[in-house]
């Protein structure tokens, strides 16, 4: 209900900022850029479905040869006693707690390409024992919201995107957005936490949480430890040989028990073309919704009125001209990238909001993609508290990222 609120008041709002632009403004030119929007998002939208088609299908080929070989199954039990905690709808050796394992690890990563798949495939799984089809359950949201809160530890496409724009020390913010992310997903946690009362100081959920906290601790310190300009390149290698070695190791595992494994590759890619076709109705409208939003001007006009806002307060102000990049970001992963460019060419790809902008596009995820994509891919509705608890680990994100890029920019 929430979506349905937001995706017609894109439209709405966006109508009326460029009616008050056409009449009072003499802009002749607003409206045809809000329609070209409609064609352009519309045409991206399938585009990208066409994409993650081939995507979905070599990633739901992989899991399923993982779930043959019993390599998946391995994986839950280790965390079968803090996702039960978590996901206590989930029986102990369902499917979706090794798809979950892989999606969380893929995100992680910064493999966006391998999560997406991932993360239907386990939506698909929860669906199966969801016992309203039609709306979210708590599991469901648990599972998206943590998602939504971006946790990354290795954001390769940012780093290369800075490269790309010969910033001196492409990887300068790589620990500003590792830690933003890290709060952005406690706080989302402990959010849906509450909404369903989860007992947050269970033993089990400490030990696993503070686990957790320890081993991002540990790749900090790594990170901080070794030259900089070697960062980027320690990252990309670590990233990319992991989760060529996990393809390996499910193949390797699969063939050794004497799976047939090209067939269950086969079986299983074939999951991905009905999922991706699925999704290009839900894809389609969140983006055209987004795009003329942003055609319309009224983007624009909501963040030179926070501007003024808080220039009025007495705050300094300079993180301003970097907050289109935080607020796109839960509207379209492409959108915040484009901004994110377009603010560090303007500004300076090693500025204070030229860094500022970087930090805010890694310290969320794309919250309103991932709802529409993910819970229109099993035909859900009713999204209960998902978008809320979403964005409330988006926000977190933000204000994380920006005390942080104070603590590590500011004044260089």
């Amino acid at each position: 209900m929430a979506l349905n609120y937001i995706w017609v008041g894109f439209f709405v709002i966006a109508f009326i900022v460029g009616l008050i632009k056409l009449i009072f403004f003499q802009d002749y030119e607003v409206f045809s850029a809000m329609l070209k929007s409609t064609f352009d998002m519309s045409k991206t939208g399938f585009e990208l479905s066409i994409y993650l088609t081939g995507a979905m299908a070599l990633w739901l080929g992989i899991m399923k040869i993982g779930e043959a070989g019993g390599i998946i199954k391995s994986f839950s039990r280790l965390v079968a006693p803090f996702f039960t905690r978590l996901f206590p709808e989930i029986p102990k050796d369902h499917p979706a707690i090794g798809s979950m394992i892989m999606n969380f690890s893929a995100n992680m990563l910064g493999l966006d390409n391998a999560a997406t798949p991932l993360g239907l495939k386990t939506m698909k799984e929860m669906q199966e024992v969801n016992p309203n089809k039609d709306t979210a359950s708590d599991s469901q949201i648990m599972f998206l919201v943590l998602n939504t809160s971006g946790l990354s530890i290795i954001p390769l496409s940012i780093l290369i995107d800075r490269s790309v724009l010969k910033a001196a020390n492409p990887t300068d913010v790589f620990l500003p957005i590792m830690l933003a992310t890290f709060f952005s997903t406690l706080v989302g946690l402990l959010t849906v936490a509450i909404y369903q009362r989860i007992n947050l100081f269970d033993r089990v959920i400490m030990s696993y949480l503070g686990g957790i906290t320890a081993f991002m601790g540990l790749v900090m310190w790594y990170f901080t430890s070794i030259p900089q300009e070697q960062i980027a390149l320690v990252s990309s290698v670590a990233s990319n040989l992991i989760i060529f070695s996990v393809i390996i190791s499910f193949i390797g595992v699969a063939f050794f028990r004497k799976v047939n494994v090209y067939e269950t590759f086969i079986e299983g890619a074939k999951e991905g073309f009905s999922v991706a076709v699925m999704i290009i109705p839900y894809l389609v409208a969140i983006l055209v919704a987004v795009g003329v939003f942003r055609a319309s001007g009224a983007l624009n006009l909501l963040i030179s009125g926070l501007g003024s806002a808080i220039g009025m307060l007495g705050v300094n102000t300079e993180f301003v001209e970097a907050l289109p990049t935080a607020m796109m970001k839960p509207l379209s992963g492409s959108g915040a990238r484009g901004m994110n460019m377009e603010i560090m060419q303007t500004f300076g790809v090693d500025s204070f909001v030229g860094r500022l902008s970087s930090i805010f596009r890694g310290a969320t995820e794309t919250t309103f993609y991932i709802i529409a994509v993910y819970f229109g891919s099993v035909n859900i509705r009713k999204t209960r508290y998902a978008v809320t608890a979403g964005l409330i680990a988006d926000f977190a994100g933000i204000i994380a990222g920006l005390f942080i890029g104070y603590l590590f920019f500011y004044g260089l």
